[in-house]
């Protein structure tokens, strides 16, 4: 099995739970819980054929709960799994829980000890951070050499990871999974005499360097940028758009709280503990969290927890089927987990990874393009920017510069500079059609969304 789960290499869960029990017996610790992440990165930046930057990093993190005889729970953090740091860190957690919240306290999963999926995550050894240099230092050259106009690469990036997952508990949980990665990113910068820079990137991801399709990135990143040459303004108004599969899965995960069972206990969301069962898109469209997909990267068979991961129908016909859950969540309100928690000083929920698409029978919406073979224009958004600042995810509202194209009679035409504004139920309910083929992106897998009638601001 690629996936080890039960602590051959690497970390030995066995023997870190025997000296956890050791421990927590001499301190009168009976109930506990351990989650853990360590990795080793490798990673390389290069400038005009030179390095830029080389690191090397081991990192650890590490979050211990105890629960004392009143049921509080303390915790604490450390990066040191020594006995020593475990003893320190146990300790710490028990004087903690003296002032543990009597209001949220959570509990153990009731499914940490369930079987979990099988996953085919080889383990790929590193190549070592001067073979990374010189593959970027090619990878470099050959984008520049696409195209004249092209003059640096600004930010790139090649890198290596080995990492661990552990979860451990006293009732018996050992849960442990290694991992393998490696991603490369390409952003180059063109520039023109008496026009504007305009700018590209692209990105590839898989469990060895060996793996990575350097070449598909370089192409990539060069017909993107190369393609944006060529621009000019857009006038201000309501267009019918399509978003790329990256795009639209970068705004639906800035409104994920719209799924998120913590956001809505905490009265942040979208939603409401009665929403489950509302229509809050059109009756073609599914979302579903699937951390489990083969083309997953990095894909973890279990959550904070100990919680087996698995597949989650959040919108099925447009309907609102399930939240994400942590345990304490779950038990609010009165389901099981699902797999989505990330454990800390407060459990955190969180989506993996979104599946978005027609439901099956559905047709899919593909009958309203047709009104896109006439000559009104349309406008292609290709990537969004500033989700950090543009969007207000308790409200639903969005404001967001975008990278794109304006098609008219099927002509594209970059746009130099534009926003693209909403509301996110708005445009669940606004999707008129999917075209193409589902993309696998880093974060989840989509095909090309047709949206009628979106606010576009052009530079004034």
């Amino acid at each position: 099995m690629a996936n080890n789960t039960n602590g051959n290499n690497g970390l030995n869960a066995n023997a870190l739970r025997a000296s956890l029990e050791q421990i927590a017996a001499a301190n009168g610790i009976r109930r506990w819980d351990l989650g853990a992440a360590c990795s080793t990165d490798i990673s390389v930046q290069v400038d005009r054929g030179e390095a830029k930057q080389m690191k090397g990093a081991q990192r650890s993190s590490i979050t211990v709960r105890v629960w004392n005889d009143e049921g509080l729970v303390g915790v604490t953090s450390t990066s040191d799994l020594t006995a020593t740091g475990l003893e320190r860190a146990l300790s710490g957690a028990k004087e903690a829980s003296a002032f543990g919240n009597p209001d949220d306290i959570p509990a153990f999963s009731p499914l940490a000890t369930a079987p979990l999926a099988e996953l085919d995550q080889p383990i790929h050894p590193p190549q070592g951070i001067l073979r990374l240099l010189e593959t970027l230092k090619e990878a470099e050259s050959d984008l520049l050499s696409r195209h004249a106009a092209i003059s640096t690469v600004p930010y790139n990036g090649l890198a290596e990871r080995i990492s661990e997952r552990l979860y451990l508990n006293s009732d018996g949980a050992c849960r442990q999974q290694q991992l393998s990665t490696a991603s490369l990113y390409l952003y180059a910068r063109a520039e023109q005499t008496g026009r504007k820079p305009r700018s590209a990137g692209a990105v590839r991801l898989a469990y060895g360097a060996n793996d990575l399709d350097i070449g598909g990135c370089i192409s990539e990143a060069a017909e993107r940028t190369i393609s944006h040459l060529n621009y000019e303004p857009i006038n201000t108004g309501r267009y019918s758009c399509v978003f790329s599969p990256e795009a639209f899965l970068d705004l639906v995960g800035a409104f994920s709280n719209l799924f998120n069972a913590r956001a809505v206990l905490d009265g942040v969301s979208l939603s409401n503990r009665n929403s489950i069962g509302e229509t809050v898109a059109v009756p073609f469209l599914d979302i579903h969290d699937n951390g489990l997909h083969p083309a997953n990267i990095g894909a973890s068979a279990f959550d904070g927890e100990g919680t087996p991961t698995k597949r989650l129908a959040l919108l099925e016909g447009g309907v609102l089927r399930h939240f994400l859950h942590s345990e304490a969540t779950a038990r609010a309100f009165g389901v099981s987990p699902t797999g989505h928690a990330g454990l800390g000083a407060k459990v955190s929920v969180g989506p993996d990874w979104f599946e978005i698409g027609a439901t099956p029978g559905s047709g899919g919406g593909q009958s309203g393009l047709d009104r896109f073979k006439a000559a009104e224009p349309i406008v292609w958004i290709d990537s969004l920017s500033a989700l950090h600042a543009g969007v207000k995810a308790s409200q639903g509202s969005f404001s967001l510069p975008f990278d794109g194209w304006l098609i008219r009679n099927g002509e594209p035409r970059s746009i130099e500079a534009a926003t693209v504004a909403g509301d996110i139920r708005q445009v669940l309910k606004a999707i008129i059609g999917f075209e193409g083929d589902a993309k696998v992106t880093p974060d989840g897998l989509c095909p090309m969304v047709w949206v009628e009638g979106l606010s576009i601001t052009g530079e004034a």
